[in-house]
């Protein structure tokens, strides 16, 4: 099992959602490595910001007193969903080395379909362009891809796109979101 050591706050609830009987301070979160999308429950008397990173790792939390569990994209408020794209481009553009790696390591999922194939905007043109770039030189950089691949769509925004359609449906392939109905402690 994966889990995320740290989330970003999307919104914030100081008085929990106004429909449950039991209301309680929630905020709703991504996480920071997989995208996992959070509930959580902070501790006593402490007030969370919107777009503000927050542990929430095994050992000592200093503002987190529980994770409720994941939610839904469909049950984000309106506004973490209207934040949610400007994080995760602000969280794909942090950790540019471990994407630049995905584009000098993807392979095929299928005999007929390329992880390639699943960002936005690639087609068999671009999958071919970029497979050939990768075997002359691995990739160092979102520039470098779009310096070498002639007419390629800004990488950073087809890895958001993609991310953002894994968080939204229920896809057959994930290649950035980890998937999973794990409840945490």
């Amino acid at each position: 099992m994966t889990k995320e050591e740290n989330c970003i706050v999307l919104d914030f609830l100081p008085h929990g959602y106004a429909d449950r009987r039991h209301a309680e301070p929630t905020a709703q979160a991504i996480g920071t490595q997989f995208f996992t999308l959070l509930e959580l429950v902070p501790r006593e008397d402490i007030t969370l910001r919107q777009e503000e990173e927050v542990y929430i790792g095994d050992g000592k939390r200093d503002k987190i007193r529980f994770i409720k569990g994941q939610v839904e994209y469909k049950s984000l408020t309106n506004v973490a969903q209207r934040v949610l794209v400007e994080t995760i481009e602000k969280l794909v553009r942090h950790n540019e080395q471990r994407f630049v790696e995905f584009f000098n390591k993807a392979t095929t999922i299928t005999p007929r379909m390329h992880q390639f194939q699943l960002l936005p905007g690639v087609g068999k043109k671009h999958l071919m362009d970029i497979l050939d770039e990768r075997r002359k030189k691995p990739f160092e950089s979102f520039d470098d891809i779009s310096k070498r691949v002639k007419l390629f769509p800004d990488p950073v925004k087809s890895v958001v796109k993609r991310v953002q359609q894994e968080l939204e449906n229920d896809e057959k392939y994930y290649l950035f979101v980890t998937k999973t109905k794990k409840r945490w402690e």
